[in-house]
């Protein structure tokens, strides 16, 4: 995985959520070239056009940290 956004955290190990869009006027490209990976996306479904991926942060952080 590369970022190329400027991330501004101290040195350590990071938590990463993958969380894949789909333009809905458009059929969704299934393919990574990360080959481990194939797989499992090709068991994936695309995301639906109405995801927040802002509120699926927060649920997944309520249920991690027990809010």
């Amino acid at each position: 995985m590369v970022i190329t956004e400027t991330v501004n955290l101290p040195p350590g190990d990071v938590e990463v959520i993958v969380l894949q869009t789909v333009d809905s006027t458009e059929t969704p490209k299934r393919r990574t070239k990360i080959k481990a990976l194939q797989n499992w996306v090709d068991q994936t479904q695309p995301v639906p056009a109405d995801f927040d991926p802002e509120q699926a942060k927060w649920e997944y952080l309520k249920g991690k940290h027990n809010l």
